[in-house]
């Protein structure tokens, strides 16, 4: 898969994600899709930061208005996130983030999906969104596991922060026993 196939299939997760949290008939199953979501939406902003969106600053005309947009829609998205992350299992709450998470996460897939991934076919070669896909693959298993708001989101800050990040993150999701992806 190329770079936006990867990033794509994992808007579909996401979007069952949301269905999951749904049908969930307690409130630990619910606490489980949950973690989940804050584990996948965070790696996937992660990823898009490092390497999609400096991609298309660069690639494309209006690339930088274009970008920013984005990596605004990303801190709110974190911002709810990490409001998830710090409820506990039945936190009355949790049901009316998640649809606000929902509804942030549906129009930031409808615009990715719709605009930018679009203009990327177009600007970028097929191989280098053939080596993208690689790349994004591979960093999955080193992307950061937790919303970081306050972390940088551009690189080359973003890069020497998200290493340490998604470390913390995993040796913190291993001793709450959260689910691994």
């Amino acid at each position: 898969m190329d770079a936006l196939d990867v990033l794509t299939h994992d808007h579909r997760m996401v979007e069952q994600l949301f269905r999951d949290y749904r049908a969930a008939a307690s409130d630990r199953q619910r606490r489980g899709v949950v973690e989940l979501l804050v584990r996948e939406l965070s790696k996937h902003a992660a990823l898009e930061e490092m390497h999609l969106y400096p991609l298309a600053r660069k690639v494309l005309p209006d690339g930088d208005r274009e970008v920013d947009e984005h990596l605004s829609e990303h801190m709110g998205v974190k911002q709810i996130l990490l409001d998830l992350d710090r409820l506990g299992e039945g936190d009355r709450r949790t049901g009316e983030l998640v649809e606000q998470l929902r509804h942030e996460v549906a129009e930031h897939i409808r615009e990715e999906e719709g605009t930018l991934m679009p203009r990327l076919r177009q600007h970028v070669s097929q191989p280098d969104l053939d080596r993208l896909g690689r790349l994004i693959a591979q960093a999955k298993a080193a992307a950061p596991t937790r919303p970081h708001p306050n972390a940088p989101d551009q690189p080359p800050a973003l890069t020497f922060a998200a290493p340490v990040a998604a470390a913390y993150d995993r040796l913190r999701d291993r001793l709450q026993r959260r689910p691994r992806t």
